[in-house]
C-alpha cells in the first residue's frame, strides 16, 4: 500500500473516530443494534437495482463507443468495480480496472471513455435530482429547512461537476467520452436508466435510515441525501467512510432529526452497500462471470464486403 493509500485510510478512519466522538454515539450505536432487518432488506434490494440498471448504461455507453459488453458479464464487472472502490483507498481503482479489463480489442481509449462517460451520466442525474429537490423544498417548506450554509455548498457542487461535465464534452483527450454521450439514439435510454439508479441509490439510503428508526420527509430525502451521497467523491477518504457520517449528522437536524440518527444511517448505508457488493460479486465468481481480462468484451464489427464464393 503506497503512502497516498495509506493517507486515504488513516483519514477514514480519523474522520469517522471524530464524528463518533463529537455525536451522540451510545444513540447512534443503540440505532444500529436494533435495526429493523426488513428496512435493511429492502435497501440491499434497491442497492442490487441500481446496479443492475448502471450496468446496463455502461453497456449502452460502451455500444456507442464501438465496444460490446454481453449483459452478464457487464453486471459482474460492475459489482466486481463497486467492491474494488469500496475496500480499497482511492475510490477510482475499480472502475480503472473495469476500463482496463474491457479494453481488449478495442483499445484502453475507448474502453476508458465508456467508463469515464457512465460515470459522468450518473452525477448528472444526482445533480438533477438534488436541484428537483431544491425546487421541491422551496414550495413545501414546511418539509425541511434549507438554509443558506446548504444552498451555497449545494451551488458550489454543482457548479463543479457541471463544470467536469463539460470539459468531459468539450476537451479533445475526453472526446471518446463525449461521444458516448451525445448520440439522440441513445442520450433518452442512458438518462432514463440514470435517473431510475439514482432514484434507486436515495430508496437505499432512506431504507437505511426507516432501519435505524428515522423517517425522512419526501423533500428531505431529495435534497439531502444526494449531498451526503455526493460527499463519497471527494478522494481523501476509502468509499467516502467518515464524510459521509459527517455530512449526514449535519444534515438530519435540518429534517427535524438528529445527528445520531444521521450518523447511525450514513453507517447502515454504508454496511448495506459493502454487503450488497460481496453478495453481488460472490454470486458472479460462483457462477464463473468474473475470471481473468473481459474475453467477452470485443469491438462492435464494421460491415465489411462479402466475399465472393469460393468454387
Amino acid at each position: 500500500m503506497n503512502l497516498a493509500a495509506c493517507l486515504r485510510l488513516g483519514a477514514s478512519l480519523a474522520i469517522l473516530g471524530l464524528v463518533w466522538w463529537q455525536i451522540d454515539a451510545p444513540d447512534a450505536a443503540a440505532r444500529l443494534a436494533e435495526a429493523h432487518p426488513g428496512w435493511l432488506m429492502a435497501g440491499l434490494a434497491a442497492l442490487w437495482a441500481q446496479t443492475l440498471l448502471s450496468a446496463w448504461r455502461w453497456r449502452l455507453v460502451g455500444r456507442a463507443l464501438g465496444v460490446m459488453i454481453a449483459p452478464a458479464r457487464a453486471l459482474s464487472e460492475y459489482f466486481l468495480a463497486q467492491l474494488v472502490n469500496q475496500t480499497l483507498p482511492g475510490g477510482v481503482l475499480g472502475d480503472l480496472s473495469r476500463a482496463w479489463r474491457s479494453a481488449q480489442g478495442a483499445g484502453f481509449a475507448r474502453a476508458g471513455g465508456a467508463v469515464l462517460a457512465e460515470r459522468v451520466l450518473g452525477q448528472v442525474a444526482l445533480m438533477a435530482l438534488l436541484v428537483a429537490g431544491l425546487v421541491w423544498a422551496a414550495r413545501a417548506p414546511g418539509q425541511i429547512r434549507v438554509p443558506a450554509e446548504v444552498l451555497i455548498p449545494a451551488g458550489l457542487v454543482l457548479g463543479l461537476l457541471i463544470a467536469g461535465l463539460c470539459v468531459v464534452l468539450l476537451m479533445p483527450r475526453l472526446a471518446q467520452a463525449g461521444r458516448a454521450l451525445l448520440p439522440a439514439g441513445v442520450m433518452l435510454p442512458q438518462l432514463a436508466l440514470s435517473l431510475g439508479a439514482a432514484v434507486l441509490n436515495l430508496l437505499a439510503f432512506d431504507f437505511a435510515a426507516r432501519a435505524t428508526g428515522t423517517t425522512l420527509p419526501p423533500a428531505a430525502i431529495a435534497v439531502l441525501v444526494p449531498l451526503i451521497l455526493l460527499t463519497m467523491l471527494v478522494p481523501v477518504t476509502v468509499s467516502g467512510w467518515g464524510l459521509r457520517e459527517g455530512a449526514a449528522a449535519a444534515l438530519f437536524p435540518l429534517a427535524g432529526a438528529s445527528d445520531a440518527a444521521g450518523l447511525a444511517a450514513s453507517t447502515a448505508f454504508g454496511l448495506i452497500f459493502l454487503i450488497s457488493t460481496l453478495i453481488g460479486t460472490g454470486a458472479c465468481l460462483a457462477h464463473g462471470a468474473v475470471s481473468g481480462r473481459a474475453s467477452t468484451v470485443r469491438p462492435a464489427l464494421r460491415p465489411s464486403r462479402a466475399r465472393p464464393e469460393q468454387r
